[in-house]
């Protein structure tokens, strides 16, 4: 997980590896197809999960883009299945400020159960 540094937030490469696997297995998607649908042999998402090799910051953003996930929802790992909250974020913004507010009451009162 994320630890704090004096002050500044650290993530390890052990860290970056274990949250594509977290997120990919959330999308319920292979490392086989994953590694295709980037471009790249049926083996690249495999060697990313087992450390042996770290995307480059080109290939980071296709991560996060096929993942359906911003980068700063990537490393908030706090966030349980942060492409579904991104698609309630979106599904939510094209209501009508009343329905918001309806939204955000019942979400309210569901938490509190």
């Amino acid at each position: 997980m994320i630890q704090i540094d004096g002050g500044r937030m650290k993530m390890t490469e052990k860290d970056i590896s274990n949250r594509i696997t977290q997120l990919r297995l959330q999308k319920n998607v292979s490392e086989y197809k994953m590694s295709l649908a980037l471009g790249h042999s049926k083996g690249y998402i495999q060697s990313i999960s087992s450390g042996r090799t770290m995307p480059s910051l080109g290939e980071f953003l296709a991560i996060c883009e096929y993942l359906e996930v911003t980068p700063k929802q990537f490393f908030d790992d706090g966030s349980k299945n942060p492409a579904l909250t991104q698609k309630i974020v979106e599904s939510v913004s094209k209501l009508s400020e009343k329905d918001q507010r309806l939204v955000l009451e019942v979400s309210e009162r569901l938490g509190k159960e």
